[in-house]
C-alpha cells in the first residue's frame, strides 16, 4: 500500500500517528514509510506541528504511580535476564523441580511395584522406552502407573496439588536467599520411601508368586519327569494376571493414603527448604 497515492488516506494516517491512536505494527509500518518517503514524513510533521501548540496550552499531568512501578518492573526483569544471580542459576536450585520430585514419589513407588511384580511374573523382558521417565519401563509398571494417575485425578488430587503449590509461595516466598540444606535431606529421606512403598504395594503378588514358584520347585524334585520350564512360565504368567485382576479393585484403598502422604511430603520439603 502506498499512502502517497491517496492524499486523504495519508492525512488520516498522519493525524492518527500524531494523536497517538495508531499502535503496534501499524505505527511501525507508518514510521518506516516516513523514513523512506518524503511525502509521508512531511504529512507527519505537519500534524505534529498542529498539535504541538495545543499540547503547550495543556497543564502538566503527573502519570499514575502504577506506570512508574510497571516501568521499574520491566527494567528490573530485563536486568535479571541479562545478569542472572549466580546463587539461583541451574536446575538444581529450581524449587518447582523439587516440589515435583516430592509429589512424584507416589508414582515412582507404583513403578517400582510394577518392576517387582514383573520380575516374579517372568515379564522382565517386556519393557519399552518411557519418555516420561527417560528409560526402559516394564509393561506392568506402566499399567499400574496409568491406573494410579487415573485414580489421582478421580480423587481430585490434582486440585490438592495446585492448592499445595499456591500455599508454598506463602511458606517459602520468592527471594534471593539460598535454600536451606535441611530441605535436601528431607527430600532424600522421602526418596527412600519409594522402595518401601513399592515393596508394600507389590508384596501380596510377590508372596503369592513366590509360593507358586516354591511349589513348582518341590514338584520338580518329587517328579523329575515334570518339565518345569515348559509349564512354569505360562502358569506363573496366568497366576500373576489373575492376582492383578483381584488386586486392581482395591488399588484405590492402597494408594489414597499414599497420595495424602505424598502431598504432606511436598509441604514438608517446602518447609524444610526455608532459609
Amino acid at each position: 500500500m502506498n499512502p502517497s497515492a491517496n492524499p486523504r488516506l495519508l492525512d488520516l494516517l498522519a493525524a492518527s500517528h500524531a494523536l497517538g491512536t495508531m499502535h503496534g505494527a501499524a505505527r511501525r509500518r507508518f514510521e518506516a514509510l516516513a523514513r523512506e518517503q518524503p511525502e509521508v514524513r512531511a504529512a507527519a510533521l505537519v500534524w505534529q506541528a498542529r498539535l504541538a501548540g495545543i499540547s503547550e496550552l495543556q497543564p502538566a499531568i503527573a502519570p499514575d504511580p502504577a506506570v512508574w512501578v510497571r516501568i521499574q518492573n520491566l527494567v528490573d526483569a530485563e536486568q535479571r535476564r541479562q545478569h542472572p544471580a549466580p546463587g539461583r542459576r541451574g536446575w538444581l536450585r529450581s524449587l518447582a523441580l523439587w516440589r515435583s520430585v516430592a509429589a512424584a514419589g507416589v508414582f515412582a513407588a507404583v513403578l517400582a511395584a510394577g518392576e517387582y511384580i514383573s520380575l516374579q511374573m517372568g515379564l522382565s523382558f517386556a519393557a519399552f522406552f518411557d519418555p516420561s521417565s527417560g528409560g526402559q519401563t516394564m509393561v506392568v509398571g506402566r499399567l499400574l502407573n496409568m491406573l494410579a494417575m487415573l485414580l489421582f485425578l478421580a480423587v481430585d488430587g490434582h486440585l490438592l496439588m495446585l492448592a499445595a503449590l499456591a500455599d508454598s509461595f506463602q511458606a517459602l516466598p520468592i527471594s534471593d536467599a539460598p535454600l536451606a540444606s535441611q530441605g535436601w535431606l528431607a527430600l532424600a529421606l522421602q526418596g527412600s520411601h519409594i522402595f518401601t512403598s513399592g515393596l508394600m504395594l507389590a508384596l501380596p503378588l510377590v508372596t503369592a508368586l513366590l509360593t507358586l514358584n516354591l511349589a513348582m520347585g518341590i514338584l520338580n524334585r518329587a517328579s523329575p519327569q515334570f518339565s518345569i520350564f515348559a509349564v512354569g512360565f505360562p502358569l506363573t504368567l496366568l497366576a500373576g494376571i489373575a492376582l492383578m485382576a483381584l488386586q486392581v479393585p482395591h488399588l484405590l484403598q492402597m494408594l489414597e493414603p499414599r497420595f495424602t502422604a505424598g502431598l504432606e511430603a511436598m509441604a514438608g520439603v517446602v518447609q524444610a527448604l526455608r532459609p
